[in-house]
């Protein structure tokens, strides 16, 4: 692999961090008494519809016969299990603290699961770059102010970071067999089936408003299709351990749109910690004679 093309796919990955980071930030301007496991259900049908629709267009999809069922259900599984738990989880501490523990928890899984599943080495630069966004996290997290910090909702967010790990590395391995079109498509489109009893058993009635329709899209076109597009191309030339510590922009992109558009607020704290995340993406993201 040379360095253009992971420095290519590096870039690819920061894409994908950046729109993620604005799903806590539109959950909040979701109408009152929504329910977050219908939008992380809806964010997994809009997104693979609008791959899905790709993808045939493109012919990507190729036979059924072909594909690796085990490890599309699996990848399928930790989709829908980090939307489950991703949404739950800012709404019971916030975008800022659920954002940034939910994705600050995923690199040290994601280094481990790419070492000992794949053998990637786990260089220094990683090293560091990890232990200073995670240093970040932790300050931002603690930080204070009105940010709100709740057992229930660190643990969910912790069990959304592990998902989003696992589910990178089992999608690594099927790119090695098919298109990242096809695999975004298929894996979206199995996730959404696998949340969509939620749509059935839970109330809806806060669909039925403007604002609503809004959000929804917006997930499931921005921050599911395009971006989890993107996030499979850099994945095909970016180890799993680098691809998990780049998307610590998510919660970069969280905290700035949780601190400037939500009008939350952190000590100075908290804006150490922002800095320490923003050095560790820069160790990661630029070689060492740009620094």
């Amino acid at each position: 692999m040379t360095k253009e093309k992971h420095s290519s796919g590096a870039w690819y990955i920061l894409g994908a961090a950046l729109l993620w980071g604005t799903t806590g930030t539109a959950q909040v301007f979701a109408p009152a008494g929504f329910d977050p496991r219908v939008i992380g259900a809806l964010r997994l049908l809009v997104g693979g519809i609008a791959l899905l629709v790709l993808s045939l267009y493109r012919r990507d999809l190729g036979r059924l016969k072909d594909w690796n069922w085990k490890q599309v259900f699996l990848a399928a599984a930790f989709t829908a299990s980090y939307q489950v738990c991703f949404f739950a989880a800012v709404v019971k501490t916030g975008v800022a603290v659920g954002t940034i523990v939910g994705i600050g928890s995923a690199p040290v899984c994601g280094g481990l699961l790419g070492k000992f599943f794949r053998r990637e080495q786990l260089s220094r630069r990683w090293i560091l770059a990890t232990i200073l966004a995670i240093a970040g996290c932790a300050l931002l997290s603690f930080s204070g102010g009105n940010v709100t910090i709740d057992t229930a909702g660190i643990a969910l967010a912790v069990a959304a970071g592990i998902s989003y790990a696992s589910y990178t590395l089992v999608i690594k391995g099927l790119l090695e067999q098919h298109s990242p079109d096809a695999i975004m498509t298929v894996v979206v489109c199995s996730g959404a089936l696998l949340l969509s009893p939620l749509l059935l058993t839970c109330d809806g009635s806060w669909l039925f408003q403007p604002r609503s329709l809004a959000v929804v899209l917006h997930l499931g076109i921005a921050t599911m299709a395009l971006s989890y597009w993107l996030f499979a191309r850099g994945l095909r030339t970016v180890q799993v351990a680098s691809a998990v510590t780049l998307s610590l922009a998510e919660p970069m992109t969280a905290a700035t749109l949780g601190f400037v558009v939500l009008g939350e607020t952190l000590h100075l704290q908290g804006f150490s910690g922002i800095c320490l995340i923003f050095a560790g993406l820069v160790v990661l993201l630029v070689p060492p004679a740009s620094r």
